[in-house]
């Protein structure tokens, strides 16, 4: 059954697959050290009462930059597992295939094994 699976598509597409999901682990571990899940700077008490403006758009730009970077990991997740659900339906549908063979052969199989007592009960009944 595993011979008709597309092995040399699957080995194919298996290094763009584990290097894009090497990519997206890289980046997620490099960034999740510093943008996510850290709470804001405070304001710290050297700094002039009246940059709280200047701060704010700051902070925002930050969060606008650290959205992007969450939107292109997300897009390169869907891709993978797009990639994945492809090689998946590819499996499935070999599978799908083998199994319908096996039913066929489980079926000659089973006619020939009564042709062939029929003709030995035959060859019995003669001699």
């Amino acid at each position: 059954m595993l011979k008709t699976v597309p092995w040399s598509e699957v080995i194919h597409a298996a290094p763009q697959v584990a290097g894009t999901a090497r990519r997206l682990w890289d980046q997620v571990a490099r960034k999740s050290g510093g943008a996510a899940g850290m709470a804001p700077d405070p304001l710290t008490p050297d700094e002039p009462q009246e940059d709280y403006f200047g701060t704010l758009v700051m902070r925002v730009e930050k969060n606008e930059m650290s959205l992007a970077d969450l939107r292109t990991q997300m897009l390169q997740a869907s891709e993978i597992i797009a990639n994945m659900a492809d090689q998946n339906a590819q499996l499935i549908a070999k599978m799908d295939v083998a199994r319908k063979r096996m039913l066929w052969l489980g079926v000659a199989t089973g006619v020939s094994s009564i042709l062939a007592l029929v003709a030995l009960a035959l060859v019995v009944a003669r001699t």
